[in-house]
């Protein structure tokens, strides 16, 4: 049964949708897949990093009182007793007044040392290094635990794991990493106007254009896409699809949730018992789009139109799947730009205009990326963010503020 009373602005869609999600359950991987993945608990450091006080250069270890007054023309001159290697022991070796100890960066520093002079300002001859400047009391030197000390919480429940952060995993002798579960979402397409890649095309048919955007956007923000295909406009096939499809965590269906003859989506969520919390919202593009829940599985009922798809994919979908995964950063960065163009729209909805900005004088400026209808995705290709016209303007001058949310950033 279709109706027209479930209407939200943006802001309500996104907070349904974030209340009726809670995070998976974890599992444990290899830290050489974890790019990405989302910790499950905190990450307590047991070791130091360094584990020892090391050097920073490639160099000598000395007393930085004994370089006082050094200059290129009156250097300071100073005994070389010997080597010391990166991982090698310094058991036996110690700095002492008047000498110095060469050493590579990462070398454990040697006794009696407070400093490390860099080996550019200096110039060895046979037994002596002469220092060509004064040196400042631990200059070079790298203190046990400056990085990371023992106890220090140095990863926390719900990072996403960068590449630095699973190197600090490596750096505390981490092998495995617990993290929350990937979403696994089943991908419909539908509508008897679609062919696929392939496929011919017949008279009034398009190129299925939705799975493959939306496929790849579900893997860019670390679901596991499954993609069914294409159903077409029938009660029983649409029927059997959906089934199939809450077999996964997240359902994502593009087309037949607006008010058409063939629109079957909206009686499907019904008669498999989805309780949907909304089937409008009050922006362009993206009206019809329809959120439901059955047990603990999120559906989505998109639009058709694929920038619609798409748009309402970033705003919705997107922040699920990050939800699902423990992620505790999920809102895309939203900045005030300056209008490089001229903006006309009609009350009664929020745009959000495809829009490319640069940043000039250190001001973010904006334009549109084109033709703004629902069904021209170059447009979109061509966005690096959308711009965001509120309910009720209706004229924005160029030389205006507007706010813009940065789509192709990291969320914080």
């Amino acid at each position: 049964m279709k109706s027209t009373d479930l209407t939200v602005t943006v802001e309500e869609a996104l907070r349904i949708v974030l209340d009726s999600t809670l995070p998976l359950s974890s599992e444990s991987i290899p830290i050489m897949k974890a790019s990405n993945r989302v910790l499950y608990n905190d990450v307590v450091a047991d070791t130091n990093v360094p584990p020892l006080d090391d050097s920073g250069m490639d160099g000598y270890a000395i007393i930085a009182a004994d370089t006082t007054g050094a200059s290129r023309d009156r250097p300071a001159r100073l005994q070389v007793l010997g080597e010391i290697q990166a991982g090698a022991s310094i058991e036996g070796k110690e700095v002492t007044k008047g000498t110095a100890i060469r050493i590579m960066t990462g070398a454990p520093i040697p006794r009696g040392a407070d400093a490390v002079i860099q080996v550019e300002d200096t110039e060895e001859e046979p037994g002596y290094v002469k220092v060509f400047r004064e040196t400042e009391r631990f200059e070079n030197y790298r203190f046990a635990g400056e990085s990371i000390k023992v106890g220090d919480i140095i990863l926390r429940k719900g990072d996403r794991l960068t590449s630095a952060k699973v190197g600090i995993l490596a750096s505390l002798n981490h092998d495995t990493v617990t993290v929350y579960r990937q979403p696994t979402v089943s991908i419909i397409s539908t509508g008897n106007e679609l062919a696929d890649i392939g496929e011919e095309i017949r008279f009034g048919q398009i190129r299925n254009i939705n799975a493959y955007s939306l496929y790849s956007e579900v893997g860019k923000y670390g679901g596991i896409p499954h993609y069914l295909g294409i159903v077409k406009d029938t009660m029983a096939e649409t029927r059997e699809m959906f089934l199939k499809a809450l077999e996964s965590d997240v359902v994502i269906s593009t087309g037949g949730v607006s008010m058409g003859k063939y629109d079957f989506v909206k009686d499907i969520f019904a008669d498999l018992g989805i309780d949907i919390s909304f089937e409008w919202v009050k922006v362009k593009p993206g009206r019809p789009c329809t959120f439901g829940k059955k047990g603990d599985k999120l559906v989505f009922g998109l639009p058709g139109n694929p920038v619609s798809s798409l748009t309402s994919f970033i705003q919705f979908v997107r922040p699920a799947l990050l939800r699902l995964m423990g992620a505790t950063r999920i809102h895309k960065p939203v900045v005030d730009a300056i209008l490089d163009e001229d903006i006309n729209k009609p009350a009664g909805k929020v745009f959000l205009l495809r829009g490319r900005f640069t940043i000039r004088d250190n001001e973010f400026r904006v334009v549109t990326t084109g033709n703004q209808k629902s069904s021209v995705l170059r447009s979109m290709s061509e966005a690096n963010c959308l711009i965001v016209v509120p309910e009720n303007t209706t004229r924005m001058k160029a030389g205006e503020r507007v706010a813009i949310q940065l789509i192709e950033h990291d969320e914080v």
